[in-house]
């Protein structure tokens, strides 16, 4: 069953289309949804390394973008959809504390957070909670998701053919590897957060 559904998702992947499902799941993440991008940006630059970097840039553009929904959410409707995401990923009881870490450590919290498998919604949202300054957010936000996502595009360009052999001879060990990064991302904003 693995193995079809990661042959259906490189199949997709090498659809016209996945740019823009790709587009739509990076702005997603950075504002409500719980799935990465890397589910979609690791095959698709298996199945195309030559668009490697333009997808490393969709990915990075529309998490920004999603970013500013999230900011705009923690600003505008911290009370009651804010408030919801934020106790619905369990991070209720910390975003007072969170946002009080941003008078010190603001820049420091997206640049390190946003590299990191901790979902990035609850740093955007906090940080429109927050109020912390609107430019700084935006050119943090591209500088770590963009390093995030053109590393993760840039290993599969130049590993090339070999991370695709790879993950195909290993999908369980990978798949399982992926479901632990991301799980620990969540354990791991619950205790660092």
């Amino acid at each position: 069953m693995l193995r079809r559904l990661y042959q259906w998702v490189i199949a997709l992947a090498e659809r016209p289309s996945a740019t823009w499902a790709l587009a739509g799941v990076s702005a997603a993440e950075s504002s409500f949804f719980p799935v990465p991008p890397d589910i979609m940006l690791v095959p698709m630059c298996i199945a195309r390394p030559d668009r490697a970097w333009w997808y490393a840039f969709v990915c990075t553009a529309a998490s920004v973008l999603g970013g500013l929904v999230g900011y705009a959410i923690g600003a505008l409707l911290y009370e009651t959809v804010g408030m919801f995401l934020i106790q619905l990923y369990g991070y209720g009881d910390k975003v007072d504390a969170f946002a009080q870490a941003y008078a010190e450590y603001g820049h420091w919290i997206i640049l390190i957070k946003g590299l990191t498998p901790i979902p990035y919604k609850v740093v955007t949202i906090t940080s429109g909670f927050a109020h912390y300054s609107l430019f700084w957010f935006v050119v943090l936000s591209i500088i770590t998701r963009g390093a995030r996502f053109f590393l993760v595009a840039g290993l599969l360009y130049w590993i090339g053919p070999p991370a695709r052999v790879f993950i195909e001879e290993r999908l369980g060990l990978v798949t399982f590897v992926f479901a632990l990064v991301v799980v620990g991302g969540f354990i791991a904003a619950v205790y660092l957060f």
